[in-house]
């Protein structure tokens, strides 16, 4: 291969770590790579067993299900489990091997081998029974990339106007009794300026919402004090910096979501928020999913490269019985393209 060709696949390769092997990841990768929804230039590249990948494939046909992608159509980097590994059948072996995978897969996107990476679910449970003890995903990739301060976004399009709604989390997988220990002005900071670069991807002047941490945003000092004290000079210190956009908030955590569920069920308004940002993990992930479940698409920010994922977990419960919806994944790989759309 000419360098200009490898250039060229590069450019076009999306890299696909499969996931918990006993999950639903590989089932809808395989139905997602087969609508004609994608890219026509999307080359996928999938990290993980080819084995596995044939055989979940064999079973998924043998149930009658056509809208697959055949296994030998595929580019996939070949790492072999060694272990028998049943649908809903979760081990640490499983564990083992999602974890191998995403890290090779991260590492092709480190080596500039790959456009964007796409991960399918994993269990954090069976990563620490394999020893790998991480919060998540993301903060594995952060560990690769050699980055500390990695955000967690959910961007979703809605099938009804086709309007973009934007959660960020300030925090993400901590217990909820260390998240005021974890929140200050610094980071919000930093999660404020994350997000509005994020939304400027798609609109100039954008309209930001910040939920508070209380009830009712602390009702003024009644129900919790760190509004008053910390979170609204710093609202109102960024806002002074950042005169051209509209920033509400803090909001009552209860109401914060309101105009942008009302915003992806008929038409936006110039009330609507394109990025709100939440200050812990359910806070954000409760209303967006509770919108838009099956369309959101976890987005990892701050690292050198974009990797997005479906917005659902592994769900052991239905794997290998055929019946996995995969419009998620589609949306984490259709992102995986827009997200790095050269403009211009």
């Amino acid at each position: 291969m000419t360098i200009s060709n490898q250039c060229s696949q590069n450019k076009n390769r999306i890299v696909i770590s499969l996931g918990d092997p006993t999950g639903i990841g590989i089932e809808v990768i395989l139905k997602a790579l087969a609508s004609e929804k994608l890219p026509s230039k999307m080359q996928p590249l999938l990290v993980g067993c080819k084995k596995t990948v044939e055989t979940i494939y064999l079973q998924l046909e043998s149930q009658g299900i056509r809208s697959l992608v055949n296994p030998k159509d595929l580019e996939i980097e070949d790492l072999p489990i060694n272990e028998i590994i049943k649908p809903g059948q979760p081990n640490k072996q499983a564990g083992e091997a999602s974890f191998q995978w995403l890290t090779h897969a991260a590492n092709l996107l480190i080596q500039g081998q790959a456009r964007a990476l796409v991960t399918a679910p994993i269990s954090k449970h069976f990563w620490h029974q394999a020893g790998h003890i991480y919060p998540g995903q993301t903060e594995r990739l952060a560990e690769i990339a050699g980055t500390n301060n990695p955000s967690m976004l959910f961007t979703a399009i809605s099938p009804i106007n086709n309007w973009r709604f934007n959660t960020l989390l300030a925090t993400t997988h901590i217990p909820l009794q260390e998240v005021h220990r974890k929140l200050n002005s610094q980071l919000i900071n930093t999660k404020l300026n994350t997000l509005l670069t994020f939304c400027k991807r798609f609109k100039d002047t954008p309209r930001i919402a910040v939920a508070g941490l209380n009830p009712h945003a602390g009702e003024a000092g009644k129900i919790g004090t760190e509004e008053i004290q910390w979170l609204i000079p710093l609202l109102k210190e960024w806002q002074a910096k950042h005169p051209e956009i509209k920033l509400d908030g803090p909001m009552p955590p209860d109401t914060c979501w309101l105009s942008a569920a009302k915003a992806w069920q008929k038409v936006p308004s110039s009330e609507s928020p394109d990025g709100i940002l939440a200050l812990y993990h359910d806070q954000g992930l409760i209303p967006m999913k509770l919108i838009a479940f099956d369309q959101a698409v976890n987005t990892t920010l701050g690292l050198p490269f974009i990797r997005t994922s479906p917005d659902h977990g592994t769900a052991f419960n239905i794997a290998g019985k055929g019946v996995a919806d995969a419009h998620s994944m589609l949306a984490a790989l259709k992102a995986s393209w827009d997200l790095t759309e050269e403009k211009g």
